[in-house]
């Protein structure tokens, strides 16, 4: 389904974000991700940006991002590269990502990263990928995780549940997928 339409208008910028996951031979996850700005015209800039001007459809930005975890999240490796940035010392801020090895990605993992990479220090866009890195980590692991969750002697209650409307544990989905989890809420209750 397409969005409402607007009226008239002109691209000016895209940006692409492109996430992948991959299992590896070492029974670690590689979490990666790949971002390019373009615009539609040429941008002239004062002589520190690459020479002064960045021409219609050459990346203003290209930036690669990858992880390598663990089933538990734990961050073993992080590499970035900057193939492209308006600045030539933007580059230097990919070499900080390695300072997240040790983290462990979930809840009030973003406050960790900014107490290890500070602001002065970074670069704006790899910390932007990082959101996609981790919903792609949380996607690419969910079947391994559903499988060594089956073989405990008791179930957890999955940690996916109740975080969007879909997984709500008192609803159709819940009830269905995983009912020694399920609780009606008051509002189902009163509709059955």
């Amino acid at each position: 389904m397409l969005l409402e339409s607007s009226p008239p208008r002109k691209k000016m910028h895209h940006r692409r974000v492109d996430c992948e996951g991959y299992l590896r031979d070492d029974a670690l996850w590689d979490i990666e991700a790949h971002m390019t700005d373009t615009r539609t015209y040429d941008c002239a800039y004062d002589e520190f940006h690459r020479g002064g001007m960045i021409k219609a459809g050459e990346p203003v930005h290209e930036m690669r991002l990858c992880l390598t975890i663990d089933l538990d999240f734990k961050i073993h490796d992080a590499r970035a590269s900057s193939d492209h940035t308006p600045f030539a010392i933007c580059s230097q801020a990919a070499g900080e990502i390695k300072t997240l090895i040790g983290l462990r990605i979930g809840r009030g993992w973003m406050k960790q990263v900014r107490e290890r990479i500070p602001i002065r220090n970074s670069c704006t866009h790899l910390i932007d990928l990082l959101g996609p890195i981790a919903a792609t980590a949380y996607q690419t692991l969910h079947a391994a995780l559903e499988e060594r969750e089956a073989k405990q002697p008791s179930r957890r209650k999955p940690p996916i549940l109740d975080t969007c409307l879909a997984l709500d544990s008192g609803g159709e989905v819940v009830k269905n997928r995983w009912p020694e989890f399920y609780t009606p809420s008051q509002n189902n209750e009163t509709q059955s």
